[in-house]
C-alpha cells in the first residue's frame, strides 16, 4: 500500500529555500563532471599557457576538440564562475587564480585531484548501498581506481608545497636526523608521491614506502623509475 505524505503542514518559505539549496547542489553536481572533461581534455592547460584570450574555435583547435561542443562548455564554465568571457570580442579567458586551482598540477591549490576522488563515489555507489543494508564495510582495494588516483593527484601539490619547506622543519630534530642519514618507513605510501619528494631532498637517507594495496605499489615503482630517468637525463 502506497503510503501519503502529509502536505497540510508545509511552510513554502522553508519548501523554496531548500529547493534553491537542492537545485544548486544538482547544478554543482552536473558542473563537477564538466570539470573533469576540461581536466581529461587539457582545456584549462591549453588556456592557462595560451597567454592571452581564445574565442571557443581557437580553444577546440588548440585541443582538437569538436567547436560547437567546447562552445557549450565554456558557457558552463563562465557560468559557474570559472572562466571569463568578453562578450565584446567573444573570447575567453582562465583567471590566474583559477589557472592555479585548475591547470598547475604543482600548485599547492590544485584541486582537480579531488574531483576525480569524487566521481569514483558515484561508480562505487552500489557497493556503498550493500554496505548501509549489511554494516560489512569496504576494503580500501575494493573501490573504483579513480579512488586511488585522485587522492595522489589532490595530495600531491600540498606535499611539493609544503613537506620539505614546512612540515619537515617544523618536527624538532627530525630534519637534521635526514640530512645525516636515516631509514625511514613511509607506511600506508599510496603511489609513492611524498617518499619520493623525501627521497630527493634527503639524498642521505633510505627511504621505504610500504602500502596493502598492489596496484598502488606497482604506480609507485613506476614513479620512482621515471624520477630516475629524469635525474639521468638532466
Amino acid at each position: 500500500m502506497q503510503e501519503n505524505i502529509n502536505s497540510n503542514k508545509i511552510n513554502e518559505q522553508k519548501l523554496n529555500d531548500f529547493m534553491l539549496r537542492a537545485v544548486g547542489d544538482i547544478a554543482s553536481t552536473l558542473s563537477a563532471v564538466l570539470v573533469l572533461i576540461g581536466y581529461r581534455l587539457g582545456l584549462y592547460k591549453a588556456m592557462a599557457l595560451s597567454g592571452k584570450p581564445l574565442t571557443s574555435e581557437e580553444l577546440a583547435k588548440k585541443t582538437n576538440t569538436n567547436g560547437r561542443l567546447i562552445k557549450e562548455w565554456l558557457a558552463n564554465q563562465v557560468a559557474s564562475g570559472y572562466i571569463i568571457y568578453n562578450a565584446s570580442n567573444a573570447e575567453y579567458s582562465l583567471p590566474p587564480e583559477q589557472a592555479m586551482a585548475l591547470a598547475d598540477e604543482n600548485s599547492s591549490v590544485y584541486i582537480l585531484g579531488a574531483y576525480q576522488a569524487i566521481r569514483s563515489y558515484f561508480k562505487d555507489e552500489d557497493k556503498f548501498v550493500d554496505i548501509f543494508k549489511t554494516g560489512k564495510g569496504m576494503k580500501w582495494e575494493e573501490h573504483h581506481h579513480d579512488l586511488f588516483e585522485g587522492t595522489a593527484l589532490f595530495y600531491k601539490p600540498n606535499y611539493v608545497g609544503n613537506l620539505v619547506s614546512l612540515w619537515i622543519p617544523s618536527l624538532e630534530g627530525v630534519e637534521q636526523k635526514l640530512k645525516q642519514g636515516a631509514k625511514v618507513a613511509d607506511i600506508g605510501c599510496g603511489y609513492g608521491v611524498s617518499t619520493i619528494i623525501l627521497a630527493n631532498a634527503y639524498p642521505n637517507s633510505k627511504f621505504y614506502g610500504f602500502d596493502n594495496h598492489g596496484p598502488s605499489i606497482e604506480q609507485a615503482k613506476n614513479q620512482v623509475r621515471q624520477e630516475e630517468e629524469k635525474q639521468d637525463n638532466d
